[in-house]
């Protein structure tokens, strides 16, 4: 009987599923509340089914977190990156990654864990590829090398700014109209016009 269980959890959740379990528990509890048997109690699983697909916490939590550096990043980029006009490029960009409160909170969760081997190289490879991305819109834009540079520093540290002082220090957090408003003021602000 208990085979029979467990074969059915096995063809019911796939790897995508534990990967998407886990980002999902970091967004609320954190990376290190990231364990087989609250996963498994959370997805309603036993936690044999996890064993189907990862052979460690820590194998799970690398797919999680490429997933994430995907869905993320890579995804997000690849919508945008069409949009011929670097200006409007950038401020799509922007606005979409404004609207992502999800990956705002697993973004934070993933600072707070800088110290744990496997996040620490997804984080800095993530921040370099965002880096990139902005610099070369504002390259586009006719910036120099080095103002370029500078600009989507002052770009990407505005986010992250923005996600410690509402996410991590519980600064009162913008209702919709404001959070639009803030955006824009950030678009206005880091986009010549």
């Amino acid at each position: 009987m208990l085979h029979a269980v467990e074969k059915l959890e096995r063809t019911r959740l796939s790897a995508a599923d534990w990967e998407q379990g886990a980002l999902d528990l970091i967004a609320t509890q954190g990376v290190a509340a990231l364990a087989v048997e609250a996963l498994a109690r959370q997805l309603g699983v036993t936690k044999g089914s996890f064993y189907w697909h990862f052979p460690t916490r820590d194998a799970l939590l690398g797919a999680a977190l490429a997933r994430w550096e995907n869905q993320d990043t890579e995804a997000l980029f690849r919508q945008v990156e069409p949009i011929s006009d670097p200006r409007e490029r950038l401020r799509e960009l922007f606005r979409r990654t404004g609207r992502e409160a999800k990956s705002h909170v697993i973004y934070s969760a993933l600072l707070r864990a800088l110290d744990q081997p496997i996040v620490q190289p997804v984080m800095e490879r993530v921040s370099r590829r965002r880096m990139e991305f902005l610099t070369r819109g504002y390259r586009e834009l006719g910036m120099g090398k080095r103002e370029a540079a500078q600009r989507a520093r002052l770009a990407y540290a505005a986010y992250v700014g923005f996600l410690q002082l509402t996410l991590q220090l519980g600064m009162p957090r913008l209702d919709h109209a404001e959070f639009e408003d803030y955006v824009e003021h950030v678009i206005a602000t880091l986009i010549p016009a």
